[in-house]
């Protein structure tokens, strides 16, 4: 098995651990991003962004194309598509092992995001990819004259509809209050749209079909009706979870299981930060994400100035 020694890993190659791979190289230490799968992150799949400052309107993948663009001209070590399978944080030096290597570090930027939540109710798991999707950019097209559900009431959930009317016939929001919770211009937009329909306090309490969706039973939190909506695919965006898998026991999270960390993203063990979704943060953006990185980058680079300070002992 291949061994690397590194001044710093950072796991995940999102807009986190991109940014922060440009910050740590820039200060003249050993950097290296390992990542489950190819870099780039969740943006790679969003069609496009128009709230990253500077690209009015900017596709996904093109803009993290750009950040690992920028990250190769300072010469960072690239390990994609790596099955990870332990993580050491607590002991010096830290590890990383996976099924091709093991890469052992001084700090440890951790930058694995999150991903969406899950429904938790009946057929949600059998119909995954038969008619359940948490990716419209990556599924929409599948659903071209058909009638879709999306979950949800925040910006990814209404965003979301809206990218599903280019190709569904109807599209229902189901959101389990009376209101949503998306930005104002985002539900501007939606209300607009003549082929979004909103179902409010209802939440979905199973899916049903036969090889594929074919309904989605609400029910009413206020009336406790219980309804079946006949559509052929269901889009949950209800929130996040961090993805900790291998990390989760060696430092402090909250009730979430995202990662605590303090304003320098400096988390409970020494030498460890986590930057952008997988940490404590009102909001989850590019462009927070990319902040996060860069301060994280920026204080592993004095945490290592710190250990050449400390008398070496034999």
């Amino acid at each position: 098995m291949q061994q690397y020694d590194f001044d710093t890993v950072i796991l995940g190659g999102g807009p986190a651990g991109l940014s922060a791979a440009i910050y740590a190289s820039r200060g003249a230490i050993s950097t290296a991003i390992v990542d489950v799968s190819m870099l780039g992150g969740q943006p790679s799949n969003y069609l496009e962004l128009e709230n990253y400052p500077g690209f009015p309107i900017v596709g996904g993948f093109d803009l993290m194309e750009k950040f690992e663009e920028h990250a190769d001209k300072f010469g960072v070590h690239k390990f994609p598509m790596q099955e990870i399978e332990k993580v050491d944080l607590i002991s010096n030096p830290k590890t990383i092992l996976t099924k091709e290597a093991e890469f052992r570090a001084k700090t440890v930027i951790i930058a694995t995001g999150a991903q969406p939540m899950k429904l938790g109710v009946p057929g949600e798991k059998e119909f995954v990819g038969r008619g359940v999707s948490y990716c419209a950019v990556c599924d929409g097209a599948f659903y071209k004259d058909k009638i879709v559900a999306v979950v949800g009431g925040g910006n990814a959930a209404v965003e979301e509809a809206m990218y599903l009317t280019k190709f569904a016939s109807k599209v229902y929001v189901i959101h389990r209050r009376d209101e949503l919770r998306a930005d104002k211009i985002v539900q501007e937009r939606a209300f607009k749209n003549e082929k979004i329909e909103f179902i409010w306090d209802s939440v979905v309490k199973e899916i049903k079909g036969e090889d594929l969706v074919n309904t989605a039973v609400l029910e009413n939190v206020k009336t406790k009706e219980i309804t079946n909506l006949s559509v052929n695919g269901v889009f949950p965006y209800i929130g996040m979870v961090p993805n900790v898998d291998y990390i989760s026991g060696q430092l402090e999270q909250n009730a979430g299981g995202f990662i605590v960390t303090d304003e320098t993203m400096k988390t409970s063990i020494d030498g460890v930060y986590a930057v952008g979704d997988v940490r404590t943060t009102p909001l989850r953006q590019v462009i927070t994400a990319s902040a996060d990185g860069a301060v994280g980058a920026v204080y592993a680079v004095k945490y290592l100035e710190t250990l050449k300070d400390i008398p070496q002992t034999v």
